[in-house]
């Protein structure tokens, strides 16, 4: 397993498919993972430090793991099924709970937790990016500060995609 950051979400055009890029901490490759709507307007949130007034689904879920007694350990993004991304939420105790990708990484971003790609993953599907092409990428990072969740279309009543 490989420990993955959070690069950012953004909208991929021109269908607005939202995305979200990790990267690997200890290495080149990222990791490009379609997401739908809520999910990445989740992740914006809380990248971008932004408390609604009331909790949504994911900070829901952070105060019942809480309530509960566990910690969130650890994300794992696992493999590629059928082209769907498989994560795990790792709790104490060896307790595993399987998930998808996009609430797997908006629970890890509030808790915390460190997010792990299967090696065999990002062998099969992780994306170099030349030393030429960094300027796309820091291209990327600023367009992630300067847009808004709200971009998104959270609480639009969007349906989100299969992750």
């Amino acid at each position: 397993m490989q420990e993955l950051r959070v690069v950012g979400v953004r909208v991929e055009l021109p269908g607005n498919q939202p995305i979200l890029l990790l990267k690997e901490t200890q290495g080149e490759r990222y990791l490009p993972i379609w997401i739908g709507a809520v999910e990445a307007a989740a992740i914006a949130f809380e990248q971008q430090g932004v408390r609604p007034a009331r909790p949504m689904t994911h900070d829901l879920l952070r105060e019942v793991v809480s309530a509960l007694g566990a910690t969130l350990e650890a994300v794992n993004i696992t493999e590629m099924r059928d082209g769907i991304y498989i994560a795990e939420l790792v709790f104490g105790d060896e307790r595993v709970v399987s998930a998808r990708p996009s609430d797997a990484v908006a629970l890890a971003v509030r808790t915390g937790a460190p997010i792990f790609g299967a090696d065999d993953l990002l062998d099969e599907v992780g994306i170099e990016i030349p030393d030429e092409q960094e300027d796309e990428v820091e291209k990327f990072r600023e367009f992630l500060d300067q847009i808004s969740p709200e971009d998104f279309g959270a609480g639009s009543g969007q349906g989100g995609g299969p992750a």
